[in-house]
């Protein structure tokens, strides 16, 4: 591990560049008078028959509580609907409307082309560091978030309440992000 002077750097820097690129994808999906969560939507389920909220929930990252307004708000926009499901009379599949899938076919082969433009001064060997790293620190992340039961550690006692000055840090370093 690096000195620990070098952790906030990093750190900050990591955050720096996920904000840059949510800003940079949103400036494309924007256009299409979406928000970053519906597109993710949108482009989650194209080309599938529907997934239910659990399983969207799961492939888009998007809590429970949020997906069902960005939801309703792509219902109210004809561009989803929810149909009960065939095998569980409890839930719901949400998929997409005839003119849901029509955005998905026409506007996903854009915001690609959109999202490569980052990358054209990598080369493969570059992207693959790159990705191999990312892998590592996403491990990394998920080997701390876990005790040895192999649960998250997000209760009061968990992993953020043992290192809570550096996740002091972490908050008051964000007013310099932001």
């Amino acid at each position: 591990m690096n000195p620990p002077s070098t952790f906030p750097t990093v750190l900050r820097e990591l955050l720096r560049t996920h904000q840059t690129f949510l800003s940079y994808a949103a400036t494309h999906v924007h256009t299409l008078d979406l928000t970053l969560p519906q597109f993710d939507i949108i482009i989650t389920l194209g080309n599938t028959v529907g997934m239910t909220f659990k399983k969207l929930g799961e492939e888009t990252l998007i809590t429970k509580g949020t997906l069902t307004g960005v939801i309703s708000r792509l219902e109210d926009k004809a561009l989803v609907q929810r149909v009960a499901s065939e095998t569980d009379g409890r839930s719901q599949i949400v998929r997409l409307t005839a003119e849901g899938e029509s955005l998905y076919e026409r506007t996903f082969p854009e915001h690609l082309a959109f999202i490569y433009r980052i990358f054209n001064d990598y080369s493969p060997e570059d992207i693959a560091t790159l990705e191999a790293a990312l892998l590592r620190l996403r491990n990394a992340v998920i080997t701390a978030r876990s005790d040895e039961s192999g649960e998250l550690a997000d209760k009061a006692n968990g992993w953020c309440a043992k290192v809570k000055d550096v996740c002091k840090h972490y908050q008051d370093g964000l007013d310099d992000v932001i």
